[in-house]
């Protein structure tokens, strides 16, 4: 079965119990998210601390850069680095985050071959301290982090930057998941309103269900023609737990966690979300109504189960039928 035979319209999805903003704010967000957790993952580093703390592996941290007197020392923290991320600390959506993926005598390499100068980087950490790239605006600090290197397996299914898999996670459970792989459009970024394509990842095995790039149906990737349906990620287990034990770690029963794949650390907890966006349930052609609501069906045991056993029951519940 291919991804576009597989193919449902936003209006389809309704009624499979896709779930809508309002319902996502009032119910699940507000419901069981506490608000004065949120600063645990509105702001990056202080996510990084409490993952870090966790016992959970995070791409390692070059440097913070917290005060404009302090911007140009960036050249000499990333000097013997021969790649890193710059992000804002309290972004959203992607915004402000610049890759570089080499730099030789104050010339810095973005993935599409776009070059910058010195004044170039600079200025894009000026503009990240101001606070425009931030939630509401605020003032902000730069971090530097060390470039992940993506595993090869994953060769083709992104174009000019690392693709990450996003997992929603309800009560400790894993609910869904995708994989966001980026593109030309999306500028490298693994960004689904950019442009990146979302690919539906089957929650017991691992293996794409389907594709879809601006809410289109996809099969192909836009930029490099590697079949979509082919995808398989490694460690999914593993992975998947990491993921579960967010609930843990930040306290919030509702979180979209940001995961990736290292070739030399395996997976990675990216950011954590309050807030994840609802673009999901697209990529996976269902609504997320059903499996939460099994969630929320479930009685509280004596003995609160681990995240590998939270990993197992979702597998077993949720888990997609072959599709190829």
């Amino acid at each position: 079965m291919s991804f576009l035979s597989q193919f449902t319209s936003p209006f389809k999805l309704r009624h499979r119990g896709i779930m809508g903003m309002n319902k996502r704010n009032h119910s699940y967000i507000g419901r069981y998210n506490d608000r004065s957790l949120y600063p645990l993952v509105d702001d990056k580093l202080k996510t990084k601390i409490i993952a870090q703390r966790s016992g959970a592996t995070v791409p390692e941290l070059i440097g913070v850069i917290d005060s404009q007197v302090n911007v140009k020392r960036v050249h000499d923290m990333v000097k013997d680095w021969p790649g890193f991320v710059i992000k804002p600390a309290q972004g959203s959506g992607g915004k402000g985050i610049l890759v570089v993926i080499k730099h030789k005598d104050g010339i810095y390499v973005k993935p599409s071959g776009a070059e910058m100068n010195k004044e170039d980087v600079e200025r894009h950490i000026t503009n990240t301290l101001a606070g425009l790239f931030s939630l509401g605006g605020k003032n902000d600090v730069a971090m530097v982090e060390n470039l992940i290197q993506f595993d090869d397996v994953f060769d083709g299914f992104s174009f000019e930057g690392v693709p990450d898999i996003r997992v929603i996670v309800f009560k400790g459970y894993p609910v869904m998941a995708m994989m966001r792989c980026s593109t030309a459009a999306s500028d490298g970024k693994a960004n689904l309103h950019q442009g990146a394509v979302g690919v539906g990842i089957d929650i017991a095995s691992g293996k794409a269900v389907r594709a879809v790039q601006f809410n289109q149906p996809v099969e192909r990737h836009p930029d490099t023609e590697r079949l979509l349906s082919e995808l398989t990620v490694p460690y999914w287990e593993k992975l998947l737990t990491l993921a579960a034990s967010a609930w843990e770690m930040t306290g919030l029963g509702y979180i979209g966690t940001d995961m990736v794949l290292d070739k030399y650390k395996g997976p990675m907890v990216l950011e954590l979300n309050a807030r994840p966006g609802l673009a999901i349930q697209i990529a996976n052609g269902c609504g997320l109504l059903p499996r939460l609501h099994h969630i929320e069906n479930l009685g509280v045991p004596s003995i609160p189960p681990s995240p590998a056993e939270r990993v197992a029951y979702a597998a077993e519940q949720f888990g997609a039928k072959p599709q190829f």
